[in-house]
């Protein structure tokens, strides 16, 4: 594992705690399975995730561990987590640079937060980052319970996963700007990853500073999906010199 991946997990903005869950898994990872580079290299770590995917139909019909990992606790989560980890380690890797001091990270740029001179700002991580600490703002009684970081799902990776307070599952996907109608596509399909991985409810919010017209009539026939406007607003304060 590349020691520039610790600097990596802090410039995605992740909670210290998160950041050191993060390393200890894809360190466990490398204690059973030997170097993520080398799984990197020999094909794209595809092998060593398939070795880690363990679904609700396998703990239905109590399939032994797929990996040399030992799993205290409920298998189908423990194995989630640390493909979650292995996922984000290639997402990193994916980047292609060797050192933090070349990373040109292609965030999704800059269209984000509207003002209201009509001016935007920010980016998509940014507003994970805000959003995790007062996500009761979103909906009152969600709870996030994504450990601080991105779910992997066959999809992709779910920007924030909660439950509400009736239980249900909740995928949250952040958009900076004005949402398009692949939005809806994009997180129906993260919806239906966790239905097929934990059954029971799952609800999605999809959240942006506006939506197109498309993006309103997708959504109305998908009666789990709310959709979600934000807004920012500048207070300035004088400061003596």
């Amino acid at each position: 594992m590349r020691p520039e991946y610790k600097e990596w997990l802090e410039q995605e903005k992740y909670a210290s705690n998160t950041v050191s869950a993060q390393l200890y898994r894809a360190e466990r990872v490398e204690e059973h399975h030997g170097d993520l580079d080398e799984h990197y290299a020999k094909d794209h770590m595809e092998s060593l995730l398939s070795m880690l995917r363990y679904s609700k139909d396998d703990k239905r019909c109590n399939h032994p561990n797929p990996s040399k990992l030992p799993i205290d606790g409920d298998l189908q989560s423990g194995l989630a987590s640390y493909r979650g980890a292995v996922e984000r380690y290639r997402r990193f890797r994916d980047a292609g640079h060797d050192t933090i001091g070349t990373l040109e990270w292609e965030k999704t740029a800059a269209v984000a937060v509207m003002d209201d001179a009509g001016r935007s700002f920010g980016l998509e991580r940014d507003m994970q980052a805000a959003l995790r600490t007062e996500i009761e703002q979103l909906e009152p009684g969600l709870t996030i319970i994504d450990d601080g970081a991105e779910r992997s799902v066959q999809s992709g990776f779910i920007d924030i996963t909660a439950r509400d307070a009736q239980g249900r599952t909740v995928v949250i996907e952040l958009k900076a700007g004005t949402a398009r109608h692949q939005a809806v596509a994009q997180i129906a399909s993260y919806m239906g990853d966790v239905l097929v991985e934990e059954g029971g409810e799952v609800r999605g919010i999809l959240v942006a500073s506006g939506f197109d017209a498309k993006t309103k009539a997708a959504a109305r026939v998908i009666p789990t999906l709310k959709l979600r406007q934000y807004s920012f607003k500048f207070l300035f304060t004088e400061v003596e010199g």
